[in-house]
């Protein structure tokens, strides 16, 4: 009945206009920014978080929620459409998608995606309706050592479910650590590697930071991809696909939607993992495998299900713990903070109009965004041949607007370009800047939690082991360490040996 009850609060406050038009328009920047390939939802949003100021923190959050699930549907028509994943998770459509685009069956494949995002969004919505209040009543049993520990293994997963080097991976999450450090010291009021310099006295902005990093890195690196777009030649053709069509890939949905739902809740970045785990039960699954990679209608159901699903079940530990479980929720955890709101359990009883509104506007959104992208997928296919080139001084201009808007201080555009510089000369190098973000925002809370555990056991440290829950937390995160290291130190003897 409490379900219930929450349900009927949520809808409620997502059904106001305002909200409604904050939906609608995060969910058409979010398709505009799936669709046309490298900006991001990360970097997108990170532009966006100074004009949220003027609005509400329950509308802020609605939009730009919006525009992360809606990124998730606008890379499919990209991936379809063009070869390119507009998306990161969006890779594993482009198999099967761009093969049923040059047979004709574009259409088709645009309507499975949509109609198969919308079952998944609804099916993931529901499950963290479900999962909601037990997971907050669960996070107010935590201590300080507990959040220690959890925050540990949540770093932990962001390194082993990062892509590239694990020392890289762990590097970026130190300089991420130790990123958030800079500044004064809220204990002793002594300032920390802020260098002499005025402006880093309050520490770095988290805007200044994630915009740097992400929003005019990720210019930098398009500019470097001068190859052009092209779009399938072939007639789109119908969008609603057929009852066989729709029969064939029922089940897809239905395993990819499970199974991104449980992968998008882990720590790291699971909901990249769901695609393309769900591609290959589905390939294993099938009758006849070898008609993956040539047009087969599963191999885009099932991955853009569990996409969509895991994108949305991400903001389950986001929303309970307090603890982002990738780059974008680091993000949404900025934004949060910015609006004076502390992620965490708390959130629930201090604002629950706000928790169950951003609930109740992810299945508002997903009807939003099975509306408009069916319809458009003309506009879609036009916009996707502006050369990205004119689109850059916009881009840049408005982001500088917005920085400056935030503290009205040039420095804080300074910093941004600098950032920017240093996150386009990391990504030439394979240090990717997800693990950064994810350190900055984390390591604050991390420090926090980790003094007032020590400072309550009298500093004693046996305390992170001795509470159930922490040491458990500790327990999963020396496996996870083990499972990485282990095979990795087997290959580097075998190559030793080799080499002898």
């Amino acid at each position: 009945m409490d379900l219930i009850d929450h349900l009927v609060l949520g809808f409620t406050t997502a059904l106001t206009l305002q909200n409604l038009l904050l939906a609608f328009t995060g969910c058409l920047i979010g398709t505009l920014v799936g669709v046309l390939p490298g900006l991001g939802p990360i970097a997108t949003i990170t532009m966006l978080l100074p004009i949220t100021f003027g609005i509400d923190a329950t509308g802020a959050l609605i939009m730009l929620a919006g525009i992360y699930y809606g990124a998730q549907y606008g890379g499919s028509i990209t991936a379809i459409l063009v070869n390119i994943p507009g998306e990161a998770s969006a890779v594993v459509t482009t198999l099967d998608g761009y093969k049923m685009a040059q047979q004709g069956r574009g259409g088709i494949a645009l309507g499975i995606s949509a109609i198969g995002s919308f079952i998944a969004g609804t099916i993931a919505t529901i499950f963290i309706a479900t999962l909601a209040t037990p997971l907050t009543k669960v996070a107010l049993l935590f201590g300080p050592a507990d959040y220690f520990s959890l925050m540990v293994m949540g770093l932990i997963f962001a390194v082993v479910l990062s892509g590239g080097s694990l020392v890289k991976a762990i590097a970026m999450v130190l300089l991420g650590i130790l990123l958030s450090t800079v500044g004064t010291d809220l204990e002793t009021g002594a300032a920390r590697l802020t260098f002499g310099l005025p402006r880093l006295i309050d520490g770095i902005d988290f805007a200044v930071l994630a915009m740097g990093v992400f929003g005019f890195a990720e210019v930098l690196r398009n500019l470097d991809h001068t190859s052009e777009r092209k779009v399938a030649g072939q007639v789109i053709g119908k969008i609603l696909p057929s009852w066989i069509d729709f029969k064939a890939s029922f089940a897809s949905i239905i395993r990819g939607t499970a199974l991104g739902s449980v992968l998008g809740i882990l720590p790291g970045n699971g909901a990249v993992l769901a695609p393309f785990a769900s591609y290959s039960i589905e390939k294993k699954l099938a009758d006849d495998p070898t008609r993956f990679g040539n047009g087969a209608i599963e191999g885009v159901a099932g991955p853009e299900s569990a996409n969509n699903s895991g994108a949305q079940t991400s903001f389950i530990p986001l929303l309970t713990l307090g603890i982002p479980p990738n780059a974008v929720m680091a993000v949404m955890v900025g934004a949060m903070t910015l609006h004076g709101i502390v992620p965490g359990p708390q959130v629930m009883e201090k604002n629950p109009a706000l928790f169950w509104g951003m609930i109740a506007s992810m299945w508002i959104g997903n009807l939003m965004l099975l509306i408009i992208n069916m319809p458009l997928v003309g506009l879609w296919i036009r916009l996707l041949r502006v050369p990205y080139r004119l689109m850059v001084p916009a881009i840049l201009l408005f982001s500088c607007i917005g920085i400056y808007s935030i503290n009205s201080e040039a420095t804080d555009v300074l910093f941004a370009a600098f950032f920017a510089i240093a996150g386009y000369a990391m990504s030439k190098v394979g240090f990717e800047p997800a693990p950064l973000l994810l350190g900055f925002v984390l390591g604050e809370l991390l420090e926090e939690n980790l003094r007032r555990a020590l400072l309550l056991s009298r500093g004693d440290p046996l305390v992170f082991i001795e509470r159930p829950i922490s040491a458990s937390l500790l327990v999963v995160t020396a496996c996870l360490v083990c499972l990485v290291v282990f095979p990795a130190l087997r290959r580097t003897r075998g190559e030793v040996f080799q080499e002898e």
